[in-house]
């Protein structure tokens, strides 16, 4: 696998995973869209489908990892260069970047006028504004401990799943792999979604966040740096530990 095969692969693959994932959210957020106040259930799903689309896009290319917790997993599992890691990262945050701009540019109209009201924009500075959610994760309930837990929890849970893939004789092979992580990305957000928005991916938090915070729309708020690090240090922690345990368990 060239280096370019990493960076093509995994930055069209993570910006298809950003642009289903957070359109999903602008659909159900903004009130002039056709899916306006459809529900959790239709983000989760629609999470679930941008996993499996850019996974399906960036298989081939570069083995589809999207997420700088799957590089980790798998560089610890041996089966990913560490030289390669950082390449990995940088795409991986590269292509959520261009994803949430996507997003921006599809639901332009809807940005605007959700947002012209200065009513709208009630909390400033590090608070998050009135549309983060198309753009970033935020807990219900703020508690870092509590946060990071749950982050943890969620992507400990999405790694083992793509860890022991390998044990189910056929998985690889028959190219079910990507749809059955779709599938486990639904069930996380059905089950352990509630208290944080379950980010499990650093990039697809932080890359957007980053777009957030530079784009030019009216009265849109803070963009919550000071929670930031926990969708970022979370999914790492979790990763490594079900790398861990995997090795103890399953190697």
């Amino acid at each position: 696998m060239s280096s370019s095969d990493i960076f093509f692969g995994e930055v069209i693959g993570t910006a298809m995973l950003i642009l289903l994932g957070g359109g999903v959210c602008a659909a159900v957020t903004f009130k002039r869209s056709k899916a306006h106040n459809s529900g959790w259930i239709v983000i989760t799903f629609g999470w679930g489908m941008a996993v499996l689309t850019g996974g399906y896009v960036a298989a081939g290319v570069s083995g589809a990892h999207l997420n700088p917790a799957v590089t980790l997993a798998l560089a610890i599992e041996g089966t990913t260069k560490w030289g390669d890691v950082p390449l990995y990262f940088a795409s991986e945050l590269l292509g959520a970047m261009i994803g949430a701009v996507l997003v921006w540019l599809a639901y332009y109209g809807q940005f605007h006028a959700d947002l012209k009201e200065p009513a709208m924009a009630e909390r400033k500075g590090e608070n998050p504004g009135p549309v983060h959610g198309v753009f970033f994760t935020s807990p219900e309930i703020r508690n870092a401990a509590q946060n990071l837990a749950t982050e943890i929890i969620g992507t400990f849970v999405l790694i083992i799943a793509i860890l022991t893939q390998g044990l189910n004789k056929g998985v690889g092979l028959s190219g079910i792999g990507v749809l059955l992580v779709a599938l486990v990305v639904l069930g996380i957000g059905l089950s352990l979604g509630g208290p944080t928005g379950y980010a499990i991916n650093p990039v697809r938090d932080f890359g957007p966040r980053i777009v957030h915070a530079l784009l030019p729309l009216p009265n849109k708020g803070g963009s919550d740096w000071s929670y930031s690090w926990v969708p970022i240090v979370g999914p790492l922690v979790g990763a490594a530990l079900a790398a861990g345990v995997h090795h103890i368990a399953f190697a």
